[in-house]
């Protein structure tokens, strides 16, 4: 069945690209009616902003949405693979200003705080996207792919320069609360040689060794090191997570990301829906649950350190 968090939920922090400070209540939300963003700072009858792949408008470095009437919600990538991955299905998010709390640049304080208070089951059946044929799309060296499977999986492959980074490849299936135990505490991340650039374009201006995982040639700068020896693709695939979230239902299918951020997901999920031959919509009577993400994730199965 369909669920939703049984309480809300408060974050209180700062805008990664801003740099401003920034507040987020998650709230239950009836069967049926998706994820939507809540501009609460602009008034009483605050602009809806529905968590979907067609309002996904070009942004350096994050997912923005951008509702009917112009209104926009930056970095949101976060919390919606929060969402996805403890199986949330209908929720209200309020946020006092354009952009999402950063906390600690991964999704563990929302899946902390979900976890805890626990979600209701609502009295309608849960639909899923099932891939019922390959698609592709690709840009230089960067690809990303969708194409049949039982359960959602998931295989990314990095390259970077920095020797604290390189090459790295994982392949995750993530049914049965994998994403809580794998990618929900991996950081985001950048090169030392890029924080000067992204503060001279205005971005990142919230960002701190506190927020990100910041390296420099064969060098971690954060305090306490990595999370994970291959915290970065755990990223990248966190990223990945949440803008297929903003399909509006579980997608069953393999996802293959080489080098792809969000833009080039984003271009992958258009091409897709652009032809209804290529997937079917099933409810969970002929699509099994233990095939969807966030099953088996109990309270306290916080992802686990390398």
């Amino acid at each position: 069945m369909q669920k939703t968090i049984s309480h809300a939920i408060r974050f209180d922090g700062i805008a990664l690209h801003s740099g401003r400070p920034a507040r987020l209540v998650i709230r239950p939300a009836p069967a049926g009616s998706g994820i939507v963003f809540r501009r609460t700072d602009l008034g009483a009858a605050a602009p809806i902003i529905p968590a979907s792949w067609d309002r996904v408008v070009q942004s350096p470095l994050c997912t923005r949405l951008v509702g009917a009437d112009g209104v926009s919600v930056s970095t949101v990538e976060h919390v919606m693979a929060a969402l996805v991955g403890c199986g949330i299905h209908n929720a209200t998010l309020d946020i006092d200003g354009s952009e999402l709390p950063i906390v600690d640049g991964s999704a563990a304080p929302f899946v902390t705080k979900i976890l805890a208070v626990g979600l209701v089951s609502q009295a309608a059946p849960v639909q899923a996207f099932r891939i019922v044929r390959p698609v592709e799309v690709s840009r230089g060296a960067t690809r990303a792919r969708l194409s049949p499977n039982d359960t959602l999986r998931m295989e990314f492959t990095i390259d970077f320069a920095d020797a604290a980074i390189g090459v790295q490849t994982k392949t995750l299936d993530m049914s049965d609360g994998s994403f809580v135990r794998e990618l929900s505490n991996a950081r985001t991340f950048c090169r030392k040689a890029d924080v000067d650039l992204m503060h001279a374009k205005g971005l990142a201006l919230g960002g701190s060794l506190e927020n990100a995982v910041v390296v420099d040639g064969d060098k971690v700068l954060s305090p306490g090191g990595l999370r994970h020896a291959d915290e970065a693709v755990r990223h990248k695939m966190l990223d990945a997570l949440g803008d297929l979230g903003l399909a509006g239902l579980p997608v069953i299918g393999l996802y293959q990301g080489v080098r792809a951020g969000h833009a080039l997901t984003n271009e992958l999920m258009r091409a897709v829906f652009s032809d209804p031959a290529n997937y079917r919509i099933f409810t969970c009577a002929t699509v099994p649950a233990a095939h969807l993400p966030a099953l088996g994730a109990p309270f306290g199965a916080l992802a686990r350190a390398a």
